[in-house]
């Protein structure tokens, strides 16, 4: 049994619930975290420094706080490892001793500079990461390019609350990153300016800005786009066209509203088709409920080898802010309105889509007047898949008087109710997953 670290390939070391790591967490006891990170340092020393050098490690994970002297004894084993030994994947995921809830200014400046210090005394080890993601950090102008230049291998970079300051400015350049998560980034812009292996972009909760959240410089093999926000009055419409002018290659995009307004416009297929040409697969994520969904067809027009579409429609109160309403109404976030938009070509024909499904539906006319729609168009459509609402364990119990109970259809008669609605001939492309 004592041999067993030493003939394994794969390791993940973590410390158990670490601080932060779930968004609520206000309270812990530190004590419990400091013993528990420094047995994550020791054991992560004694397993790397008593392995065989050829025996390769071909993935090592370590979650950590950042503290000292815990990180700098996995920093120097780590770097020890990778200069001794064949090691693959290696991946940090750091966070701080204090949740973002609770974090000053000063805080988020000071974990910064000891991460900047943690970085300066172990370099050998970032030189070799692959994957890298801080928590709760407020960097100098020049610290994230920094980082960038000593991860020389790195492929996965995921900053989660983040930035240089209010409004601020980051710029990135890296010749081997594929994938870029941004959480909660006080940023203005983020610009990617050169990333010749950008495939994946996350950026979730952006704050307000004039100016659209991201810009693309050489990004030639970005696929996949993800985009998380709720709106409200001050949030920026994101013109598709114009925030995608430059990466045509867009395959996979995910738009998350977060149960509130839209905060995209829909546009005309003259002017998305461009950059939109290659897109297979769409997730609108969270739309409010009770909205006409009909304008989402803006996207069926202007993606021509579009084969699936996914859409979830669901108050998800957990997310939204509920319990103050006159922030709510102030901000706009109570106003739910449908979004106009007509067909510029009542009788254009999809030929590639081929599956549509939808989480949250309800025998309405909203949704099956938008499933006829989509059938209408969709001529080669080949499997609906009808979902009820998603449930959450924290808001799924709510009183029926403040949110109406699911009517989604549980019985043969009533499904077979709705298939005549839709004047689906084949019943069988229809798939009810409650």
């Amino acid at each position: 049994m004592m041999m067993l670290p030493a003939m394994l390939s794969q390791f993940f070391l973590s410390c158990s619930s670490i601080p932060g790591h779930h968004v609520r967490a206000r309270v812990y006891d530190v004590s419990e975290f400091v013993r528990t990170n420094t047995v994550v340092a020791h054991v992560a020393d004694n397993i790397l420094s008593t392995r065989n050098p050829e025996i390769t490690i071909s993935k090592l994970k370590v979650r950590f706080i950042l503290m000292q002297p815990d990180c700098y004894i996995i920093g120097k084993s780590v770097a020890c490892a990778m200069a001794t030994q064949k090691v693959g994947a290696a991946e940090f995921e750091i966070v701080t001793e204090k949740v973002h809830l609770v974090c000053s200014p000063a805080d988020l400046l000071d974990h910064a500079k000891q991460f900047n210090d943690f970085l300066g005394a172990c370099p050998g080890a970032f030189a070799g990461l692959r994957r890298l993601w801080l928590r709760n950090m407020r960097f100098g102008e020049l610290d994230i390019p920094n980082i960038l230049s000593t991860c020389k291998l790195l492929e996965s970079l995921r900053l989660s609350h983040c930035d240089s300051g209010m409004n601020s400015l980051l710029q990135l350049e890296h010749a081997q990153l594929t994938e870029l998560e941004v959480d909660y980034g006080r940023f203005e812009i983020v610009e990617l300016t050169c990333l010749p292996k950008l495939q994946r972009v996350s950026y979730r909760r952006w704050f307000y800005s004039e100016k659209d959240p991201l810009y693309f410089g050489f990004v030639p093999q970005l696929s996949k786009l993800r985009l998380s926000k709720s709106g409200s009055l001050s949030t920026r419409t994101i013109v598709l066209s114009q925030l995608l002018g430059n990466v045509p290659s867009i395959s996979d995009l995910h738009l998350d509203f977060e149960s509130e307004k839209n905060w995209v416009l829909p546009e005309s297929p003259k002017l998305l088709r461009p950059v939109l040409s290659k897109l297979q697969h769409v997730i609108l994520d969270n739309l409010p409920e009770g909205c006409d969904l009909a304008w989402t067809m803006f996207i069926l027009e202007a993606a021509p080898s579009l084969k699936e579409m996914c859409i979830t429609v669901w108050d998800h109160w957990c997310s939204m802010l509920m319990r103050d309403k006159e922030f709510r109404e102030r901000n706009g976030y109570c106003e739910k309105a449908d979004v106009e938009w007509k067909p510029h070509a009542p009788d254009f024909k999809h030929k590639n889509l081929v599956k549509l499904t939808i989480y949250g539906f309800q025998p309405d006319d909203i949704f099956v007047g938008f499933i006829s729609c989509v059938m209408e168009h969709a001529v080669n459509m080949a499997e609906i898949s009808l979902h009820d609402r998603k449930v959450c364990l924290c808001c799924g119990d709510l009183d029926p008087k403040v949110k109406c109970a699911s009517r989604f259809p549980q019985n043969a008669d009533e499904r077979k109710k709705i298939i005549e609605e839709l004047g689906i001939s084949l019943p069988a492309m229809v798939h009810f997953l409650s």
